[in-house]
């Protein structure tokens, strides 16, 4: 089973995607392929896959990637191989991508694989701040880039299974886990 989780930079994704993978047996991330730097904090393999602009475009022409696209400036991918190995060994994989992603790969993989969609929303001005207060400390061009790209993520939530509020951590985890558990157990069930 795929958990989708999307919402704009700064909705908290990473850091519930962190939690569920905690508090959850068999639940594993599925990192991203990115030609972007690595910043402090990242975990090559776990936050993301870093590799070269050039050698992402090979990867491309390779046809490596179920879906991937250009976020400020950088690639972000999502693996077929990866995904594949953590699908056929039965795990609950939890990946966070952005709204084009998540319509990529239901097109691409729903018709064989159990896809639950999440979208997590944050008020704009919470988002504001919480960019403005995050560790890597984003540039303010960077901020507004983010902040631009609100309105667009929010018209896309019809694609979405669930849609959450997050303004509490531990309530918005704990909702998501019963979110899996409640979808795991019907995707287990024989009729």
């Amino acid at each position: 089973m795929l958990v989708i989780l999307s919402g704009v930079a700064g909705a908290g994704k990473d850091t519930i995607k962190k939690e569920l993978i905690k508090r959850m047996k068999n639940v594993e991330s599925l990192p991203s392929y990115t030609s972007r730097p690595q910043r402090n904090g990242d975990i090559p393999g776990q936050t993301y896959n870093f590799v070269s602009k050039e050698k992402f475009e090979e990867m491309i022409k390779n046809d490596e990637f179920y879906e991937y696209d250009i976020h400020h400036n950088h690639y972000y991918g999502t693996s077929k191989k990866l995904l594949n190995e953590k699908i056929k060994n039965g795990k609950i994989i939890v990946k966070d991508i952005d709204v084009n992603g998540t319509e990529h790969l239901i097109e691409m993989l729903g018709k064989d694989t159990k896809i639950v969609t999440i979208f997590l929303r944050v008020p704009k001005e919470e988002l504001k701040k919480r960019l403005e207060e995050r560790v890597d400390k984003p540039s303010m061009k960077e901020v507004v880039l983010r902040l631009n790209r609100f309105d667009y993520e929010e018209s896309r939530i019809s694609l979405y299974d669930y849609v959450l509020k997050n303004n509490n951590l531990d309530k918005t985890v704990k909702i998501i886990m019963s979110i899996i558990e409640n979808e795991f157990n019907t995707t287990t069930v024989e009729f």
